[in-house]
């Protein structure tokens, strides 16, 4: 699939407001089964420093900072990417990694921070691991059918909502809540996921979905590392295992890692800011391209 993606940022502020460093995580990702044909990041009021760096998990992003005094902070990402269908996990997948428990000691160290739990001493959220052990439970400790069996159950037992505002919940928060957005449910599968041994991190993009809504919005979902596959995306609030539609920006072992715009502005007192945001997204060819099988 090869689309055309304008995401437009407006902030309006009731007085003149100063711009503190900003952070965009906005160039969708160029490398795995995606090309990235072209790009273009318009800031204004126009930064005094705008650089790109490479991102602790290898992905791309933007510093900003400015000098003087706005009253409109205005961002626009410009980006025309092309994606192909990856070949089948099956045909890659080792075999000898294929069965769960992965014993930890045969990963590749780089893949550490990906099996860290939620809590902030590492250890993994109580009810995603008596969820990940019901999974677990029939699948006759197989990788694929424990994915499969963790995407039924968490969409059976979660309903799915919007949520614009607010980071990612803990797992236990929306297992007991029952409902949760696009990012609850990413990081409840990937509790579930680490603490069986699997690799998992959070992804945030867009997903051109059949037929097209009123209003497109940034997705987020889970990729998983699969021995012999590499990172493979899984959708627990949509289809599961993700295909060409889905277009990754930016990953990250931490979710708030991922959030498009991240920086601060100082002003007087009483100071009112109006935030806007549209995405719009044009699919210029819907050709099934595979790399490999």
């Amino acid at each position: 699939m090869r689309a055309r993606l304008t995401h437009t940022f407006t902030y309006r502020y009731s007085k003149p407001v100063q711009l503190g460093p900003h952070r965009f995580c906005l160039r969708p990702r160029p490398h795995g089964f995606q090309r990235l044909i072209d790009y273009r990041l318009e800031v204004t009021p126009d930064p005094s420093q705008l650089f790109d760096l490479l991102a602790a998990g290898g992905d791309a992003i933007t510093r900003a900072r400015f000098l003087g005094d706005t009253d409109l902070f205005q961002v626009v990402s410009r980006s025309e990417v092309e994606t192909f269908t990856a070949p089948l996990v099956e045909a890659c997948l080792d075999e000898e990694m294929a069965r769960l428990p992965v014993p930890i000691g045969r990963l590749n160290p780089d893949l550490a921070s990906n099996l860290q739990g939620w809590l902030p001493n590492g250890q993994h959220d109580a009810a995603a691991v008596d969820l990940a052990q019901e999974a677990l439970m029939g699948s006759d400790q197989r990788s694929l059918t424990f994915l499969q069996q963790l995407l039924e159950i968490i969409q059976d037992r979660v309903k799915y909502t919007q949520r614009h505002i607010g980071p990612a919940w803990p797992a236990s928060r929306t297992l007991k809540e029952r409902v949760g957005s696009c990012r609850d449910l990413a990081m409840l599968m990937i509790e579930c996921c680490r603490s069986v041994g699997l690799p998992a991190r959070f992804v945030s993009g867009y997903h051109l979905v059949e037929p097209k809504p009123d209003r497109y919005d940034l997705h987020a979902w889970t990729e998983v590392y699969l021995q012999g596959a590499g990172w493979r995306g899984f959708d627990a609030s949509g289809i599961g295992a993700v295909d060409d539609r889905y277009i990754p920006i930016v990953t990250s072992s931490k979710s708030d890692l991922t959030a498009a715009i991240t920086g601060s502005f100082s002003g007087p007192p009483g100071v009112e800011s109006i935030f806007e945001w549209a995405i719009e997204a044009e699919i210029i060819s819907n050709s099934q391209l595979k790399i490999g099988y």
